[in-house]
């Protein structure tokens, strides 16, 4: 948190901003250029302003501070400019950020500093309303990228040794570009298919990028067993075992699917017969 003294510069702090609000700080030391900005953003009622700074530092600590969405912030501020000011902002990510300027030749410098727009002095409302379409499709693009990263390091987690694996009766799997959570008591069997996997569910299957070694071992030993070099079967969905002439097995499914059960698992599934008392 920031200290008091760090602080004691801001115009003003706002009250907590509803959800849904784009959370802005705005940095300019006019007092008129900040009246009248506030003034724009009030009458569009999608941003809520969480403080009012006069100078760079204080910008940069209520930044960190208050880990607002959107920064528009002036160029030509007291003790730090606003290019320093982005400088030192070491979020991830930073706020989306506006530059005001009552100059234009700072516009390709802005861009360089990744500032999202470029807005001359005095503000235009309908072009400050512009500008704000750019932050909302912005900030819906991040939440995107957070959510599939997020989604990703749940498909990483799935990866976690056996024992954690089988903590788990859910299994997050990338199929078809779809995020698709799977209920593994639902699972009737799974195939191996070069180098992806095809979980069979129901009458749908999706196919997942892994060798079916890797998946044999992320699952639990004894809700699935591995039958043949491209299947696991989910025991819950074993119909009946046929015993075939070379002393092998023909697994039923529930749902009529015949699994050949291979020499190389046959062990695998005595035991299993065993455990079960078959």
């Amino acid at each position: 948190m920031a200290s008091a003294s760090q602080f004691e510069a801001l115009a003003s702090v706002s009250t907590p901003v509803p959800d849904g609000m784009i959370r802005a700080v705005i940095a300019d030391d006019e007092e008129f250029a900040r009246r009248k900005l506030r003034g724009f953003l009030d009458r569009m009622g999608n941003v809520g302003v969480v403080a009012e700074c006069t100078g760079g530092r204080e910008t940069i600590a209520a930044v960190r501070d208050l880990r607002p969405e959107l920064l528009l912030i002036d160029i030509q501020m007291p003790d730090l400019d606003g290019f320093a000011v982005l400088d030192a902002i070491d979020l991830d990510p930073p706020p989306i950020t506006v530059l005001t300027t009552a100059h234009d030749r700072y516009a390709a410098r802005a861009f360089e500093a990744n500032a999202l727009d470029y807005l001359l002095k005095p503000l235009d409302e309908d072009r400050l309303r512009q500008t704000l379409t750019k932050v909302q499709i912005e900030l819906e693009k991040r939440q995107a990228r957070i959510f599939a990263q997020r989604m990703n390091n749940t498909i990483v987690e799935t990866a976690a040794p056996p024992d954690l694996q089988r903590e788990s009766n859910r299994l997050v799997i990338k199929s078809a570009g779809k995020i698709v959570f799977l209920d593994l008591g639902e699972v009737d069997w799974i195939e191996a298919a070069a180098n992806y996997v095809r979980f069979h569910v129901g009458g749908e299957s999706y196919a997942f990028r892994a060798g079916i070694a890797d998946i044999s071992g992320r699952l639990n030993h004894t809700k699935f067993i591995r039958i043949h070099r491209s299947a696991i079967v989910n025991v819950d969905k074993i119909k009946e075992l046929q015993p075939c002439n070379t002393g092998e097995y023909m697994a039923i499914l529930k749902n009529g699917k015949e699994l050949p059960c291979s020499r190389t698992y046959r062990e695998t599934l005595r035991q299993f017969i065993g455990k079960t008392g078959i």
